[in-house]
């Protein structure tokens, strides 16, 4: 199941740093958030599943569920994170939409297992991915397809997976391994230097707009949106 974006939301920063350590070892690619408040800002179609702590500061787990399911409109899958253990509070999550609930204290191996049975049950409906769009650049999700002032560009499947992999995670640097992880998985072994000539390829097709794939040295590749602007 490696590739598939989680981001955890929990006040407290040691248990989240916990659960990325040994989500990331699993093959996901994992970002954190430590309040209600700043998830609620971020771009959350990007995630293929979220977990939520239920009792946070101001803004509960509960109350930033409802605003992604009734204000948002957002189908991403979401697992509850809760030291209550009653059914009421369960039966408050299920229905606000959730898809589990996993009570405090919890082991770690136990929420890896409810995080990949949630994605097994999901990932086969998918869910709706919208248009990236970037100045006169548009990347067509769901049809793999990519325009520059209305003018296709043909990429391969590699090297979509790659933009689009760098685009969703703006100004996040990926080594070429983490690269290698998502976009070759398990398929065939590759080395460092089939990373930089994918990325060669896509910055000349992309023209202008490959500036924005930007090599920070010892450390991977990042999508540099101001490298453009």
């Amino acid at each position: 199941m490696k590739g598939y974006k989680i981001l955890v939301v929990d006040d407290e920063q040691d248990l989240c740093e916990i659960l990325k350590f040994n989500l990331e070892n699993e093959g996901f690619i994992v970002d954190v958030a430590y309040s209600a408040e700043e998830t609620i800002n971020l771009k959350l179609n990007k995630y293929d599943l979220l977990l939520l702590d239920v009792m946070m500061g101001k803004m509960s787990g509960f109350r930033l569920a409802e605003k992604i399911r009734k204000e948002r409109k957002l189908t991403v899958p979401i697992i509850f994170l809760t030291a209550k253990d009653t059914d009421n509070d369960a039966l408050t999550g299920f229905s606000l939409g959730c898809d589990d609930y996993i009570s405090k204290p919890f082991s770690v191996r136990q929420v890896i297992a409810r995080v990949k049975a949630v994605l097994n049950r999901t990932k086969s409906t998918g869910r709706k991915e919208e248009n990236i769009i970037i100045e006169k650049m548009l990347i067509d999700v769901n049809s793999k397809k990519i325009m520059i002032e209305n003018k296709p560009v043909n990429l391969t499947k590699k090297e979509f997976e790659i933009l689009l992999l760098l685009v969703e995670n703006q100004e996040r640097v990926f080594s070429r391994e983490e690269i290698m992880d998502y976009v070759w998985k398990d398929d065939v072994i590759v080395g460092d230097r089939t990373v930089d000539v994918n990325i060669t390829r896509i910055r000349k097709k992309l023209g202008s707009y490959g500036q924005a794939l930007v090599n920070r040295s010892g450390y991977g590749y990042c999508f540099d949106l101001k490298k453009i602007i």
